[in-house]
């Protein structure tokens, strides 16, 4: 990770390291490198000046970052169009079908309000690599190389009044299969940026659905709904009135599964789900798929039952990809609920990933109680630890011999039934001790016997 960079573009708290000045020399930066770079990284058949589209979520700190971030690219020869509200993946899907050299999203994903960030696309719609990231990075460091323009060479800024919306929503729907999910479905849209697009969707599927968390302000993004706080989906659910709860994220990207009777589908359990119906039906490459270090030890022992290979990447999409790249596997995630169908989509999105449940549904005419009640899962707890002294005290805690002799002694405790798994995250100042045991209690205890060691450090 690089000074502005993280495992997820660039995030921080607005008004601190992020703020608007920051957004306009990213804009400058990023409208520069597109300028000089080669066809590998600028679509042949653009010329003249570099084209970017920008999409963004609800927070309040969007539309300042929005106009700051324009700025800069207009300053420095870019051509803008703002997309509006948009989930992350529809960014990266439109910016690959078009014109465009990159996609930009103003977005802090699931964190809460005070949160935003910057990510980008380039014209494939994968996720910048760490050499353009570097070379943008470089540049707002040192503007000396920045271009400097004047009259017909700024760019422009035009605003797409809801075409391209329309245009993601029927790439979702065109997944579908035939038949009709005819249960009642309940969506959490944590009030982001899934808060139009759903319900454009789920109608044009044809379903029966209720929508809560679709009202954003500016500063309820996340709040106490979506894929992070489940408890008012779950208590809808357990209404009786649903047969499929299904929560998003503040940008989209993640969704999560609430079944019938209000528990909770993870996004171990949904990889399952859909390896097992993707290899039923012929369309998983090579009868494998990915998850992370963080997935349940469930995992393997699903996959040896079922005949199928799985393999953990390093926590984050970018990797999860990477595997699946390195491994040609069109089919991974991470248990937050992060899904990637690389036939479909160049990043996790999960809208894309609720459609593709409910085809499961509708191929088995099972319940979603009755799709994962064969998927064993380890009892597993993942507390965190919050940082009060960034980068500094979370190298000082995670290379501290003391923690590393703690970890030891606690690992006994397993007797060989379970792990215990300690990483920093890349976008919180957070650490995180994922430990799995042979019971619920064992894992808890394992897992605050280390947080106080964390505490007294």
């Amino acid at each position: 990770m690089g000074k502005y960079f993280g495992t997820d573009g660039i995030r921080g708290v607005v008004g601190e390291m992020l703020d608007a000045e920051l957004a306009f020399k990213v804009g400058q930066a990023a409208a520069t490198v597109l300028t000089k770079s080669d066809k590998r990284i600028k679509r042949a058949r653009t010329s003249g000046k570099p084209r970017v589209l920008i999409g963004r979520d609800t927070r309040i700190s969007c539309d300042m970052l929005e106009a700051a971030l324009s700025a800069g690219l207009c300053s420095a020869g870019a051509n803008v169009t703002l997309l509006g509200i948009l989930p992350t993946p529809a960014i990266a899907f439109l910016t690959n079908h078009s014109e465009a050299d990159m996609g930009i999203v103003i977005s802090a994903s699931h964190n809460t309000f005070e949160h935003n960030g910057i990510k980008m696309f380039g014209s494939d719609g994968y996720k910048l690599n760490d050499s353009l990231e570097d070379q943008i990075e470089k540049l707002i460091e040192d503007s000396s190389s920045i271009n400097k323009l004047t009259g017909a060479a700024l760019g422009r800024i035009k605003i797409d009044h809801g075409e391209r919306t329309n245009e993601y929503v029927n790439h979702l729907a065109s997944v579908a299969v035939g038949g009709r999910y005819t249960n009642r479905i309940a969506i959490d849209c944590a009030n982001g940026a899934a808060f139009e697009t759903a319900r454009l969707l789920f109608r044009k599927l044809g379903a029966e659905f209720e929508v809560i968390a679709d009202e954003p302000d500016g500063l309820n993004i996340n709040a106490d709904s979506g894929s992070m706080h489940l408890s008012y989906l779950k208590d809808m659910m357990r209404t009786g009135r649903f047969g499929l709860g299904i929560a998003f994220d503040g940008d989209a990207d993640r969704c999560l599964i609430v079944d019938e009777k209000g528990n909770t589908v993870d996004g171990d359990q949904m990889l399952a789900v859909y390896a097992r119906e993707m290899k039923k039906h012929g369309a998983l490459k090579n009868n494998a798929f990915i998850g992370t270090v963080v997935s349940n030890a469930g995992m393997e022992i699903f996959a040896r039952d079922n005949d199928l290979s799985f393999h953990r990447a390093d926590v984050g999409d970018r990797n999860v990809l990477e595997m699946m790249k390195k491994l040609d596997c069109n089919l991974g995630g991470e248990s937050s609920g992060h899904i990637i169908f690389s036939d479909y989509a160049t990043t996790g999105d999960g809208q894309l990933s609720a459609v593709m449940f409910i085809n499961v549904l509708i191929s088995s005419g099972k319940t979603v109680s009755g799709l994962i009640k064969d998927i064993p899962r380890l009892p597993q707890v993942m507390p965190s630890f919050k940082l009060t002294n960034g980068s500094e005290q979370r190298d000082y805690i995670l290379n501290h011999p003391l923690l590393a002799d703690e970890v030891k002694k606690q690992e006994k405790l397993l007797k060989g039934a379970g792990r215990i798994h300690i990483r920093p995250s890349g976008t919180e100042p957070i650490i995180r001790v994922l430990v799995e045991a042979k019971t619920l209690k064992l894992s808890s205890t394992i897992a605050n016997n280390i947080l106080d060691l964390m505490e007294e450090l």
